[in-house]
């Protein structure tokens, strides 16, 4: 039960993805678990957790005892609505996480940032225009008869094409990152590591279904837990170790390269789904970890 005069949290979401919306997406259903997983544990320390679109106009950001940043999945093609209105709430409440790591996490620029801080990436060739002349000189460049390409601000796969020597070139209207199919994904799986205010809390492997490579629940890909290796692990901790400061969630996202060694794919730090199915403990590591940050102290849950 929510105590009386409780410290409301936002969680901040997007109009597609909230309870009621008569054009919800078909993968909203993971906004209803971020939230039955959270609930609960927030509500034992003292702090409701409430849904609502970041671009809500009637909304009072100062109202809120802080604002975590949830299914937010509209912003790619809202890029600078977005940051705007994201400066706008931090000048209001504390923003998790926060604004500047937000912009620059919201570009995948940020991935050469981190190889330059030993992170081990997939190839990549970073294209402004990939059109029929940049496109199939990719497959030349990177030495690699199947690419992917992905755009460099977005999310769920959204604006991707895995394409073959000699295809053709689809209209891809926005920059482009091209990396080589790396086939692990068909058969090992994507791995991701969950992190909350930089300690590991659970993990998963993350497998597409046959024919597919795309391994979002849109594509009908599936999650399993997993205890992960010590290593993999290890390297998870130390692409997160790699930020300043911890951030309050973040979401490692590795692929197996061809020398067995885990290599970054995405370091998600604005909007991923935690997978609280797969990690029971999530909604009571986060609403401690959120207090903490709040009161700079911890204190079990009463």
């Amino acid at each position: 039960m929510i105590k009386p005069g409780a410290m409301e949290i936002a969680y901040l979401a997007s109009a597609v993805t909230l309870p009621g919306s008569p054009v919800r997406r078909p993968d909203a259903f993971e906004h209803d678990r971020m939230m039955t997983a959270l609930r609960g544990p927030f509500a034992e320390r003292g702090m409701s957790v409430e849904d609502i679109s970041w671009d809500d106009p009637a909304a009072d950001w100062a109202s809120y005892g802080a604002v975590i940043i949830g299914t937010t999945w509209d912003y790619s093609d809202r890029q600078a609505e977005f940051l705007s209105q994201l400066a706008v709430i931090e000048a209001n409440t504390r923003l998790f996480n926060p604004a500047a790591l937000v912009a620059w996490n919201i570009h995948k620029g940020y991935l050469r940032d981190l190889e330059s801080r030993g992170a081990r990436l997939i190839p990549t060739l970073w294209l402004e225009t990939a059109d029929a002349v940049t496109g199939p000189a990719a497959f030349d460049r990177l030495g690699s008869d199947d690419l992917v390409f992905k755009r460099q601000v977005g999310a769920g796969a959204d604006g991707q094409y895995r394409l073959r020597r000699g295809d053709p070139i689809p209209h891809m209207p926005y920059p482009m990152m091209v990396q080589p199919f790396l086939p692990a994904i068909q058969v090992e799986g994507e791995y991701s590591f969950i992190f909350i205010g930089g300690q590991f809390c659970h993990a998963l492997v993350k497998n597409a279904v046959a024919g597919e490579y795309r391994i979002q629940s849109s594509y009908g890909g599936r999650e399993t837990v997993i205890d992960p290796e010590a290593d993999d692990l290890a390297e998870a901790a130390r692409i997160v170790a790699m930020l300043d400061e911890a951030p309050l969630y973040a979401r490692v996202d590795m692929l197996r390269g061809d020398d067995d060694a885990l290599r970054l794919m995405e370091l998600e730090l604005i909007e991923p789904y935690l997978y609280p199915l797969e990690g029971p403990d999530l909604g009571p590591i986060m609403a401690a970890e959120v207090q903490r940050r709040l009161t700079g102290s911890y204190s079990p849950s009463v």
